[in-house]
């Protein structure tokens, strides 16, 4: 953690560590996935949280477990070092299908824009400039979805994959539960 920065802590209360994980995974404790709802609550709380602080999961556990610290950690850990890698390839993939669509786009508006030079040489009638214009215009608009993948598309997917990155490094403590009514 950063040295004078603020934590934020996200207090998950649960009987048994095995609620934090889904209970339909049959991997092993420690790569399994985490329950949907417990994911969605550290996300969500995530979420509430400022930019510039550090993050710190704190699980208030009813029934202590062996290694509850570890296990917890790392299960949390591994799910969102997952999330992220996840984010990671959705966003090559993005930039993968921006280009091809940008290609695609610039060749058709090529194609369009050498239609409409080809028009310019035929008298100019009504039906001649009406095409000449649209096709000007349908080129054009053949860039919108390239355009909007460079620059907006990847934004959202960018933050999200910089939020999974901050929960995979967030600390993880376990407590007993007497603790939580002195928790923020």
């Amino acid at each position: 953690m950063g040295q004078g920065r603020h934590t934020f802590d996200i207090h998950l209360r649960l009987r048994t560590l095995a609620q934090l994980l889904n209970s339909l995974d049959p991997a092993p404790f420690h790569e399994r996935d985490l329950d949907d709802d417990a994911a969605d609550f550290i996300i969500g709380s995530a979420l509430d949280a400022p930019r510039d602080a550090d993050l710190r999961v704190v699980i208030h556990l009813d029934e202590p477990s062996a290694r509850p610290e570890h296990d917890a950690a790392q299960s949390i850990h591994n799910y969102f070092r997952y999330r992220a890698a996840q984010s990671r390839r959705q966003m090559r993939e993005l930039m993968r299908h921006g280009r091809r669509t940008l290609l695609i786009g610039l060749a058709f508006l090529a194609a369009c824009l050498t239609a409409v030079q080809l028009l310019s040489a035929i008298k100019s009638t009504g039906v001649i400039w009406f095409t000449r214009e649209a096709l000007v215009i349908v080129g054009w608009v053949a860039l919108w979805r390239p355009l909007e993948i460079f620059l907006y598309e990847w934004w959202p997917i960018r933050w999200q994959g910089r939020l999974f990155g901050r929960l995979e490094r967030a600390p993880v403590e376990v407590r007993p539960p007497s603790t939580i009514a002195h928790a923020p």
